[in-house]
């Protein structure tokens, strides 16, 4: 064949693209197991970090699996009704009705005995998704502490809420609490000075990342109010 004839070159062209995407789908098939591996540890990393743990990077599963004691699925009604906790995805979760969601719950034993529940969030930011966990004390009101990221907010500005100086702000010494008497009133994200409108415990937003700050707290109303009765049940309101 004729190697400058255009025949040849399309044969040559075609042959290359099958070659090349042949050794690219092996490589991410090799990889998969290594990838997915790597999310895991990311994801047990988070959520150890809403009650203050930072486990050794080598070490993540293990620590994991030392602190997370039980893993479970409720339903909005509070009733258990599976175990595999870590596998439920919060994005499609969050599109459905509250009363059809499978609800995880990670039940966390510290080293000094004592048992908090942290419940996973997923909402929306400016440019694109935040996810996040609450840690809440055995009372079911009280929160213990919390983590925050997203996925590509402005750096300064919304992307913050990942930041120490946020996410200090659910530390259990600020007293914030999810239910207020028989009323459940998740807590508010405002801007730096205002309060909000109603009664619920509150924090600072975001200096110049608004919309962000506004994505937290209805994400955190979004989420968290589907768990009202399984909180009340841990309490025995």
């Amino acid at each position: 064949m004729n190697k400058q004839s255009n025949t040849y070159t399309i044969l040559y062209i075609i042959g290359l693209i099958v070659i090349v995407g042949s050794a690219l789908a092996g490589t991410s098939l090799a990889l998969r197991d290594r990838q997915q591996a790597n999310a895991d540890a990311d994801k047990m990393r988070q959520i150890l970090a809403a009650v203050h743990i930072t486990p050794d990077a080598k070490n993540i599963e293990s620590d994991f699996n030392r602190y997370i004691v039980n893993q479970l699925v409720v339903n909005s009604q509070g009733d258990s009704v599976a175990s595999d906790a870590f596998t439920i995805k919060m994005p499609a979760q969050v599109k459905l009705p509250a009363s059809e969601r499978s609800l995880p719950v990670f039940v966390c034993r510290l080293d000094n005995g004592d048992t908090k529940y942290i419940l996973p969030m997923y909402g929306a930011g400016l440019w694109g998704p935040i996810w996040g966990y609450i840690a809440v004390d055995s009372d079911g009101s009280h929160i213990y502490g919390a983590y925050f990221a997203h996925q590509g907010e402005t750096p300064g500005l919304g992307a913050e809420i990942e930041k120490p100086a946020f996410c200090d702000q659910f530390d259990q010494s600020r007293g914030l609490n999810l239910f207020k008497g028989d009323r459940f009133l998740p807590v508010a994200v405002v801007k730096n000075g205002q309060k909000p409108s109603g009664d619920e415990d509150y924090v600072d937003g975001i200096s110049g990342g608004t919309i962000t700050s506004k994505g937290v707290s209805d994400m955190l109303a979004n989420c968290l109010s589907p768990y009202q009765s399984y909180l009340k049940n841990l309490s025995g309101k």
